[in-house]
């Protein structure tokens, strides 16, 4: 039999990669649940709580974030050496929150689920320090579940957090408390199965076209191959429709205009010309009059694809769009190669809607966006969320699923349907409970044709955002001291 120092890391390990396979694409969120529950009672009865955290999350997010090597890998030659230690560093670097976690979960009492509450407050602080990287979270796994719906009332922190609770209650082994626990496990399956469905798009909705050029990293813009991916966009928008149900908008992805919009003025008329003059919503890039690269996206209207508005991405992807931390790079000997790989990109100033003619007014997205739920509180109500994205820097295969289930997630928290155009997939239109009613495959070229979903009422979790979630884990945290507290005492009468 093995000794506990190496028996207790496997099972952590064991554990985090258990939590890791409930989220997409593999979405076995009935293995991700014991998964935590194991994580959670190892940590507890840890002799270093913090360091089994750290091990927990960091096989949790190897797994879960391997995809992050795909990016370092588009020109292998130059920064594949990397591919590995970005690995390293995400994973480690994001399971430190697991590590402050469990320390402070133990530390505080309840044994289990004191640190399930810790863990639920590391995550919600993940989503907002340093800018927030809310992927991956335990709520997440959900969203592959029957449970996504009651994202419209609890948002993914609340997913999360019923999840977590749910597991530290059972895990104390009180039959009553356990009981509770299984009850607190259920509440989203129980919300969602009460919300009605989605209402289906009327039979006279304006349709949306999404085109999907299906241009690989590496030969994005290439010379040889740049006219080949704009040719493939302008034959899918020039497409003939169904009969009487001509596109009321055409989306392109991200960066699909393959010239600087100031240049792009034939392009932008061939463009048009494919769509016979109904509005196009496409991704550019620019600069600004401070010479300020942006990445942003446009809508185009008129015969000659006149750019009737403009949008900058206002959320930079790290390292890939902007350099973070410059001086401890700089500190680190890491400055001049950080900044190669980084874009250097500009942000724009925040989300703002996007009116378009024949639907009316959208909440646009840019890649990276989607993954943050508090944008969309910050616009009045649109009718949709636009969904404009890249994800072939996020290769083929759980980078595009992961980013395409925080759609489906937005949907469902917002009530809002939501149309999504990527460059090699997944692309997909979504209703407002976040289910997925059409897509087109990763590595496919062509385009989907959707009539767009109608709008749910403001959701509660659209008038409330995360405050529902810190309230409860604040209060919870300020419990568990006195709930370690009557342990003792109850501990101290049981001695003879």
């Amino acid at each position: 039999m093995l000794p506990r120092w190496l028996t207790t890391p496997a099972l952590l390990v064991v554990a985090g990669i258990g939590g890791a396979l409930g989220q997409a694409p593999w979405s076995l969120w009935y293995l991700a649940i014991p998964g935590y529950a194991l994580g959670l009672a190892l940590i507890a009865g840890a002799r270093r709580p913090a360091m089994a955290g750290w091990l927990f999350g960091t096989a949790h997010f190897a797994v879960a974030l391997h995809w992050i090597v795909e990016p370092f890998l588009v020109d292998a030659a130059l920064t594949g050496w990397m591919a590995p230690i970005a690995l390293a560093a995400m994973a480690g670097g994001m399971a430190l929150f697991w590590a402050i976690a469990g320390g402070m979960g133990v530390r505080l009492g309840g044994g289990a689920f004191g640190v399930a509450v810790a863990l639920a407050a590391a995550e919600l602080a993940r989503a907002y320090v340093l800018t927030g990287f809310p992927w991956a979270l335990p709520g997440h796994v959900l969203i592959g579940s029957p449970a996504l719906a009651a994202a419209a009332v609890l948002g993914g922190h609340g997913l999360g957090l019923c999840l977590l609770l749910g597991l530290g209650l059972i895990l104390t082994w009180r039959p009553i408390v356990a009981a509770g626990g299984v009850a607190v496990l259920a509440v989203p399956f129980v919300i969602a199965a009460l919300l009605p469905p989605a209402p289906l798009a009327a039979p006279d909705a304006p349709v949306v076209r999404l085109v999907q050029p299906n241009a690989p990293q590496h030969l994005k813009w290439d010379p040889d191959w740049t006219g080949i991916f704009f040719r493939r966009g302008l034959a899918a928008t020039a497409a003939e429709a169904d009969p009487g149900r001509a596109p009321s908008v055409t989306v392109w992805p991200e960066t699909s205009l393959p010239e600087l919009l100031r240049y792009s003025d034939d392009l932008r008329r061939m463009i048009a010309t494919a769509n016979g003059g109904a509005p196009v919503v496409i991704g550019v890039q620019r600069y600004d009059e401070d010479r300020a690269p942006r990445n942003a996206l446009t809508l185009l209207t008129g015969d000659d694809g006149t750019v009737a508005d403009l949008i900058d991405k206002h959320r930079l992807v790290p390292f890939g769009e902007y350099l973070p931390l410059p001086r401890i790079a700089e500190a680190l000997g890491l400055g001049p190669m950080a900044q190669q790989l980084a874009g250097r990109y500009a942000p724009g100033p925040g989300p703002r809607l996007l009116q378009v003619p024949g639907i009316g007014a959208v909440l646009p997205m840019i890649c990276y966006e989607a993954i943050f739920a508090q944008d969309i509180r910050r616009v009045d109500r649109p009718v949709a969320i636009l969904h404009l994205t890249n994800d072939a820097w996020f290769g083929g295969f759980a980078g595009p699923a992961q980013h395409l289930a925080l759609a489906r997630l937005r949907a469902a928290e917002s009530g809002l349907p939501l149309m999504r155009a990527a460059n090699t997939g997944i692309s997909a239109a979504i209703d407002a409970r976040g289910n997925v009613t059409g897509a087109l495959g990763l590595g496919r070229d062509g385009h989907l044709d959707a009539a767009l979903p109608p709008a749910l009422p403001p959701t509660v979790y659209t008038m409330t955002g995360d405050w529902a979630a810190l309230i409860a884990i604040v209060l919870l945290l300020t419990a568990l001291p006195l709930w370690r507290r009557r342990k003792t005492v109850d501990g101290a009468g049981d001695r003879p």
